[in-house]
């Protein structure tokens, strides 16, 4: 089985740099439609979707090398090796921004700079570090997403989305949690919700912008400010939006602070 195939990679633009997104938990690549077309231009623009996501090939889904990000954050390199001739602008959305940083560590030579939407290394509140959520909270969501998985959706999504201006992004992130395989989502949420990669963050050696919205129910603005804090070269900024996915509610802005982090590293 090929990379693009496995990935469900699709490449557009007509930029000579390369800009690899990666999308979150539950999504699939068509939540990039939005930001894509500011960058066509200037860069090449590879998207793709998770094993077990979106239209990946879903008989490459291991439920032993997907037990950590390690597995994505390889699947990631692959497809960087494969569709790129140097060094890459990498975004990744929530989880995938710290996939994208293992997979940084692991072949530094691919990646150019990070563009981090919503990240977060621990979702677990630990002494001074707020994640946002108790330990407590999130066995309760695990264990209720193991139960009911399509009422999980219906109730977590819109909250997830939030953008309570437009209803519509809300039922759309419903549908696409709603699209993905019960098993594999219960896979996935277990692993990026009790991950924690704190531990990681100083050992970044790429530029990395922390891209964060005002409210935001998943990754609150004290972890934004954390990894700001503990990440040489990184810069924060702060989307006045309410919400998860500013790439979605948000892009004009999100676009905006994303140009103005490259036109500084250009200059």
């Amino acid at each position: 089985m090929s990379v693009m195939q496995r990935n469900n990679v699709q490449i557009t633009g007509n930029g000579k740099r390369t800009m690899v997104l990666a999308h979150g938990f539950g999504c699939d690549q068509s939540m990039w439609r939005y930001l894509v077309p500011s960058f066509h231009d200037e860069f090449r623009t590879v998207l793709f979707d998770h094993v077990g996501s979106g239209a990946s090939d879903l008989s490459a889904y291991d439920s032993h090398k997907y037990a950590s990000l390690g597995g994505y954050a390889a699947d990631l390199n692959e497809i960087i090796q494969e569709v790129a001739q140097g060094p890459v602008v990498f975004v990744g959305h929530s989880v995938s921004a710290m996939i994208g940083l293992i997979a940084s560590l692991e072949a530094p030579q691919l990646f150019a700079a990070h563009m981090m939407v919503g990240p977060s290394p621990c979702y677990v509140n630990d002494g001074d570090y707020i994640g946002g959520f108790t330990r407590e909270d999130i066995e309760d969501l695990l264990h209720t997403l193991e139960s009911n998985y399509l009422g999980w959706s219906s109730n977590m999504a819109p909250v997830i989305m939030g953008a309570p201006e437009q209803p519509e992004l809300g039922i759309e992130l419903t549908n696409s949690f709603c699209r993905t395989d019960p098993a594999i989502a219960r896979d996935f949420a277990r692993v990026t919700f009790l991950s924690d990669h704190r531990a990681i963050l100083p050992r970044a050696n790429t530029p990395s912008l922390i891209l964060q919205c005002s409210d935001d129910i998943i990754a609150p603005r004290s972890v934004g400010e954390y990894m700001h804090r503990v990440m040489p070269g990184s810069t924060l900024h702060l989307i006045d939006n309410v919400g998860h996915c500013p790439h979605l509610s948000a892009p004009g802005a999100s676009a905006s602070a994303m140009s103005a982090f490259l036109g500084r590293l250009s200059s």
